[in-house]
């Protein structure tokens, strides 16, 4: 995997989605804790991060 497109594709999706990747694969937070952090529920959480790594695949694609 290509870091430097990695960071391009993290750069390219919403902030919000941004700080949930980030939050939970570089930080280990829960979803639960990150619901906290950004004043959403656990399930909503569940959904951006979905979203995020739709949006991340998609992003990649261009890369590859």
């Amino acid at each position: 995997m290509d870091l430097n497109a990695l960071r391009a594709a993290m750069r390219a999706i919403p902030s919000r989605e941004r700080q949930i990747i980030t939050m939970y694969y570089f930080k280990d937070a829960t979803m639960k804790e990150i619901g906290d952090a950004i004043g959403v529920n656990e399930s909503r959480v569940s959904q951006l991060h979905a979203r995020a790594i739709t949006r991340l695949r998609a992003s990649m694609r261009q890369y590859s």
